[in-house]
């Protein structure tokens, strides 16, 4: 992916997360927040291309306690007020935030200030995140979005990550079809919203990367 794949990759995210909370901010915000895959070392930012157009996206981080590091070292004061001058336009939003968000980001910064302390100790033994995959509907049943997750799973691999993780829906056909590609069931999970999430992950290092079909 490069920055000229953001457009498209901000348009595909809104269209198939709408009531996300980032996609609630707007597309600056979005487009923004993406952009920082395509800088950091330990994140992973793919496009799949069909006749010369883009027609899917993953992003993920291979490790995420780094890449947030990261973001929040060049992106992180940009990227605040570009979500503060969203949540001023949008007060119930800015309340939704307050009530369900506040405080589990400031504890979650903390965090991740005091690890920026600590060195880092390499990806063995971290759990690699894929955050979003998503193909266009006039591509899909092309084997498209099975390519992007493998490629990510492989450079999961090489780097030494010890599993990989990603949160579907419960609604729909994803679920089943992850668990038929070897993705092992861990939690369910609702957000602030009220949405029903599960959890899975595919072990690394102990088998195949698994193909899809």
């Amino acid at each position: 992916m490069d920055p000229d794949d953001l457009p498209f990759v901000v348009a595909e995210h809104l269209r198939h997360f709408p009531d996300g909370f980032f996609a609630r901010l707007g597309p600056k915000f979005l487009a923004a927040y993406n952009r920082t895959y395509l800088t950091g070392a330990d994140a992973r930012a793919y496009i799949a291309d069909m006749d010369g157009q883009p027609v899917g996206f993953l992003i993920g981080g291979i490790d995420p306690a780094a890449h947030r590091r990261h973001v929040l070292r060049e992106s992180g004061r940009s990227l605040l007020l570009r979500a503060l001058g969203s949540l001023c336009l949008r007060p119930r939003l800015a309340l939704h935030f307050i009530r369900t968000r506040l405080v589990r980001y400031g504890r979650k910064l903390m965090r991740n200030r005091t690890a920026a302390q600590v060195p880092d100790a390499g990806p063995i033994g971290i759990t690699a995140v894929l955050d979003y995959v998503v193909v266009a509907e006039h591509a899909r049943c092309r084997g498209i979005g099975a390519r992007l997750i493998a490629r990510f799973v492989k450079d999961a691999t090489d780097a030494g990550c010890a599993r990989v993780t990603l949160v579907t829906a419960a609604e729909g056909r994803t679920g089943p079809y992850y668990e038929r590609h070897g993705w092992l069931p861990q939690s369910e999970v609702r957000t602030p919203e009220g949405r029903r999430l599960l959890t899975y992950l595919f072990p690394l290092h102990e088998g195949p990367t698994p193909e899809y079909h």
